[in-house]
């Protein structure tokens, strides 16, 4: 199966947006996210593919989107999915605990790390707001595009 991508410019820096050529979302990367994708010999790049997910994370990163539409095409195991939809369900402006997530699934206290490394492994950072976890605490904690940057999403949805 090919691989498409493009670039665009961000407050974050420059986004890597991978699919599948039909507009759905496989991956969103920011440089040097750990786990995040590069650009692989054989991708094509697309622009056109991606038009309407540039046009809303411009919205986004304006302030006049709360909610992304648009389609994703990520696989993940079983509990990955569960994971990310609830991650999906968490609203603009809001946060919640890995705990929480835990609960929302129904997995037991034990599997919090677990919820951690599913949230970690999230393929599609901003659109699917892992940024929105934080520590039981409060504390900003552990996010695949560095902690700068959660800050900075949470505090362009304001947050902090």
């Amino acid at each position: 199966m090919t691989t498409y991508y493009t670039t665009v410019q961000s407050p974050l820096g420059e986004l890597l947006l991978t699919g599948d050529g039909t507009g759905a979302l496989s991956s969103l990367s920011v440089p040097g996210q750990k786990g995040g994708r590069t650009v692989q010999d054989g991708w094509v790049h697309a622009p056109e593919a991606f038009t309407e997910a540039e046009a809303q994370l411009g919205a986004y990163f304006r302030g006049e989107l709360e909610e992304f539409h648009l389609e994703f095409r990520t696989e993940g195991t079983a509990f990955r999915e569960q994971v990310w939809a609830a991650l999906d369900a968490v609203p603009y402006g809001a946060t919640t605990t890995y705990g929480a997530i835990a609960r929302t699934i129904g997995a037991s206290r034990a599997a919090v790390r677990a919820v951690g490394g599913a949230i970690g492994a999230n393929p599609l950072l901003i659109v699917r707001p892992c940024h929105r976890v934080i520590g039981s605490d409060g504390t900003l904690t552990g996010y695949a595009g560095g902690l700068e940057r959660k800050e900075r999403l949470l505090g362009l949805e304001g947050v902090l």
